[in-house]
């Protein structure tokens, strides 16, 4: 599928979802956009691992399998990011002493894979019915040296813009308010943050 964010940097590619494709999980969902899917099983509250165990929250995994071979540094950092991000909006305190583990397979990366995990993941938490602050979703976005921003781009407009030096690729996630671009954990000032509309095809800029 070609990207259409080429023509118009801010429109989205189409997106779908679907539910409880898996029977053993808890919870499952398959997320696709554009040619990206990848899909997402939840596992728990279930028993947890003494080694592993916390006295006042559950226990968060996430593992991110690739589409072939085992995960690299790339797949590990990924998860982390997953982690951090499904631990801010669980309510683990309400099951102490519990495992909850995010399994996501990359059935096909045509680009935006990360943003494209998270609503995977997201999706399958609210599948499985875990008690959550909010529902989050993540984009992907190239922001070229020009300061022009285009959302959900491909592999091939990934690897083309990540040969030019200044620019740079940022991954967001979206509470229920607002949403901040950030890259390698650090904070960006407000008027850089993103508000999205309803309207998956278009950004505003905002300063909540």
């Amino acid at each position: 599928m070609d990207q259409a964010g080429a023509e118009a940097p801010q429109q989205l590619r189409p997106f779908c979802c679907e539910h409880s494709l898996l029977s053993r999980p808890d919870g499952s969902a398959c997320f696709t956009q554009g040619d990206t899917t990848v899909l997402a099983a939840v596992y728990g509250p279930a028993e947890v691992k003494v080694s592993k165990e916390i006295f006042d929250k559950a226990t968060l995994d996430v593992l991110l399998k690739p589409k072939v071979g085992l995960p690299s540094v790339a797949e590990k950092s990924k998860e982390q990011m997953i982690r951090n991000t499904c631990e801010a909006t669980i309510l683990t305190a309400l099951h102490p002493r519990s495992s909850i583990t995010i399994v996501l397979q990359v059935i096909h990366d045509s680009g935006s894979l990360l943003s494209c995990c998270l609503n995977a993941a997201c999706m399958a938490l609210m599948d499985a019915g875990l008690p959550m602050r909010s529902v989050f979703c993540g984009v992907t976005c190239v922001i070229d040296s020009n300061g022009e921003i285009l959302l959900d781009p491909t592999t091939k407009i990934e690897k083309l813009r990540g040969n030019v030096g200044a620019t740079q690729t940022h991954n967001l996630w979206l509470g229920r308010r607002c949403c901040q671009l950030n890259q390698a954990g650090s904070s960006v000032p407000p008027k850089r943050r993103l508000l999205f509309s309803r309207s998956p095809s278009t950004v505003l800029r905002s300063n909540c």
